[in-house]
């Protein structure tokens, strides 16, 4: 009897263990290379949590990796491809920093549809913290913002934070600002870069982007 018991008690454990490891919050640090401006770049590090929004969190990890809106490895769609050259074409003063449209059609083509389910809100949109845009249930794709200020509001609308900026907020402060939300993004989705280039000179755009062991000392 005594010997049942102590395997029943065993078992429990072992299913706590298992339980606890499923439901563990694993973090990954992201490093963002940006020109803010003609002469002045900077850098900043996002660190991701996979339990705040665990499908958004995959998302987002899936174009730092290289993995396309398939699932499989597709460096022509992701990773290097779709971040180099990438613009905050949305950035309102006190509000966000909006971005994630790819600076080529044929990139941002095969993102435009690759909606996600809806993450359930486990966290508040507070300064710093990052988030996908959507435009509806489950709409969500490539398009995120990192809030510049306490954005709380936007929580109860479903809007779900899977990353925070631990280092260089100052960096992020000083994205550009002046066009706030003139650029269109049907034109962003139809031209990508050239469209920018050509309307909003002086956009802020992410040089690279890549995972970190540490914050280090110095960005």
């Amino acid at each position: 009897m005594a010997s049942s018991i102590q395997m029943l008690l065993s078992l429990l454990f072992a299913l706590v263990v298992i339980l606890n490891t499923a439901n563990a919050d694993e973090v990954t640090l992201v490093k963002f290379e940006i020109q803010i401006g003609p002469s002045k770049s900077g850098s900043f590090i996002m660190e991701v949590h996979s339990d705040w929004a665990p499908i958004g969190a995959k998302r987002f990890l899936d174009l730092v990796d290289g993995i396309g809106p398939t699932g499989n490895h597709q460096p022509e769609f992701s990773g290097e491809t779709f971040w180099k050259g990438l613009r905050f074409f949305r950035v309102i003063d006190g509000f966000m920093a909006q971005f994630g449209i790819a600076s080529k059609h044929d990139i941002s083509a095969q993102w435009v549809n690759a909606k996600l389910k809806d993450d359930p809100v486990k966290e508040s949109n507070k300064k710093g913290y990052v988030t996908f845009a959507t435009s509806g249930p489950d709409s969500r794709t490539s398009q995120m913002f990192i809030n510049f200020s306490d954005n709380s509001f936007l929580d109860s609308q479903g809007f779900a934070p899977f990353a925070k900026v631990v280092q260089g907020m100052e960096v992020v402060d000083q994205i550009y600002k002046g066009y706030g939300e003139t650029p269109d993004q049907g034109m962003i989705q139809d031209e990508g870069n050239r469209y920018l280039k050509r309307k909003f000179p002086n956009l802020s755009y992410v040089k690279s982007v890549q995972r970190v062991e540490s914050t280090g000392d110095e960005l």
